[in-house]
């Protein structure tokens, strides 16, 4: 009989059911195989009963079944297109892990056994796939390795996620949410059988809840444990004929304490689900004050962002209110293996400054901006890219308006010397449109600032402190150091 889509998904289904929890052996249930399947008890005993005749399962009334040998082989097979595909779809096409199950159950039955070891080969043949689950190699053979789960992992001890069991895309949404993917390194610091939950400490070293139901479908294993079975692996691996080395094991804790926090470049992360941030950053250059404030909600998730900057200056009659900027973000990609994060900004620049006193520039307008982050190890890269354009822009005294257009790139170093403790380099090179009222001026504007920010988490809330000193080149000629200083307090308002 050839394996038809529906053989496979049958196969498919018994073959994780026998991995999951039962004793070696065992016989899955005829109700656990119809369950998985979304099919009657019935439907399910007529067809295994039809692959019990192809010498695939082992049948036995009133008990359950099991695959055989063969039936095995065919069934990890059929994982490891599938598992496969997932993985493509994520590393090369960039879609989020959230939403590849489905169409890799799709896409599992059509391909051919040549494209996947091409694929296989492409990806640079991954153990796991996106969720964490093994990939069988081209011979069926499955490499099974048993977990922890966050319920029963040890206490206050640094443990890293390797699997996420439900592949329901509103759970892995909620695994994003509380940084639960594969990789990240977390603590368990209490478990309460009262109220059914678990309590975390993440990457951020922010304490919070999750249910114990959903804590069952993490799997983890002691962050120790995982470098440990890389190096006890090495002697293995250098006996094949055609070695492939193991991906190098990520830190075993994570040494940004601090996101999202820089000075002059924007970072691609959008506000988690349920916390917000407030900002403010006021800068001294030539004797002068000005400052900014923002405001960062998640609109409701950490997908889309909304956010506003109020601003203030030294103006001819004293300080002031400058232009506001209204800001949406789109977290169209989130950082993962190979792949950087990504957060394009679109801004609408509101005339709320008063021209005449030099705190605005009369016209409505846009600004966007394109961040993109990666890290390395303690270091991240940030860079940015856009412009501000204001259509209709007016001087002091002046009846007419001018169209300014002002590109912009951006660049930053962030090197965390401790979790709580980054040292920063940022450079930013402007080319600055403006008008005067008679004529239009462009200067380019190039901006050199080291800086340092450092913090503490208090509960689930984190206040952020920074200083750097911006130093402006126009022209060739450096104006006088500058001094920015920062504060940021961030926190949630909604209970996790």
């Amino acid at each position: 009989m050839l394996p038809s889509a529906t053989v496979e998904n049958y196969l498919k289904a018994i073959l994780k059911a026998q991995t999951a929890d039962l004793p070696a052996g065992a016989l899955v249930p005829m109700g656990q195989i119809a369950s998985a399947l979304g099919v009657a008890p019935g439907t399910a005993t007529t067809m295994v009963k039809t692959l019990a005749d192809s010498g695939l399962v082992r049948y036995e009334p009133y008990a359950g079944a099991r695959l055989t040998r063969s039936g095995e082989k065919l069934a990890a097979l059929v994982l490891r297109r599938h598992r496969l595909i997932e993985q493509f779809l994520v590393q090369i096409m960039g879609m989020s892990w959230t939403e590849v199950h489905e169409e890799a159950e799709h896409l599992e039955h059509a391909v051919s056994d040549r494209l996947i070891d091409r694929m296989d080969e492409m990806l640079g043949r991954p153990a796991v796939d996106p969720h964490g689950d093994p990939i069988p190699d081209s011979d069926g053979t499955v490499n099974r390795v048993r977990y922890d789960t966050l319920l029963t992992c040890p206490l206050h001890t640094a443990v890293r996620v390797q699997r996420v069991s439900d592949q329901d895309p509103e759970f892995l949404r909620f695994v994003e949410r509380h940084d639960l993917r594969p990789g990240q390194v977390i603590e368990v610091e209490e478990r309460s059988d009262a109220a059914d939950s678990v309590r975390l400490r993440g990457a951020k070293s922010r304490p919070y809840t999750i249910g114990a139901r959903a804590a069952s479908k993490v799997l983890v294993q002691a962050a120790g444990a995982v470098a440990l079975m890389l190096m006890l692996a090495l002697p293995a691996h250098a006996q094949a004929p055609a070695p492939t080395p193991p991906p190098p094991a990520p830190p075993a804790e994570s040494p940004f304490g601090i996101e999202d926090n820089s000075f002059l470049v924007e970072e691609a992360f959008n506000q988690e689900r349920g916390v917000f941030q407030n900002i403010f950053g006021p800068t001294r250059t030539g004797g002068q004050w000005a400052a900014s404030f923002t405001q960062e909600w998640p609109a409701p998730s950490q997908t889309h962002q909304l956010s506003y900057t109020v601003s203030f200056a030294d103006g001819a009659s004293g300080l002031g209110a400058g232009d506001t900027l209204i800001n949406y973000r789109y977290q169209m990609l989130e950082e993962g293996p190979g792949r950087p994060a990504f957060s394009p900004r679109a801004s609408l620049v509101l005339p709320t400054g008063s021209v005449g006193n030099g705190l605005g520039n009369g016209s409505y307008g846009l600004q966007v901006n394109l961040p993109v982050s990666k890290r390395r190890g303690t270091i991240y890269w940030h860079g940015n890219a856009g412009f501000t354009w204001l259509p209709r822009a007016e001087a002091a005294g002046s009846p007419d308006h001018a169209n300014l257009l002002s590109p912009f790139f951006a660049g930053s170093t962030i090197y965390a010397l401790r979790p709580m403790f980054h040292l920063m380099l940022e450079q930013v090179l402007l080319f600055a449109q403006s008008y005067d009222g008679v004529e239009r001026t462009r200067n380019t504007l190039y901006t050199l600032s080291p800086g340092v920010r450092f913090g503490w988490n208090l509960g689930e809330a984190q206040l952020v402190f920074g200083a750097a000193l911006p130093v402006t080149w126009e022209k060739g000629e450096s104006d006088d150091v500058g001094v920015f200083l920062y504060a940021s307090y961030e926190l949630p308002f909604i209970k996790k």
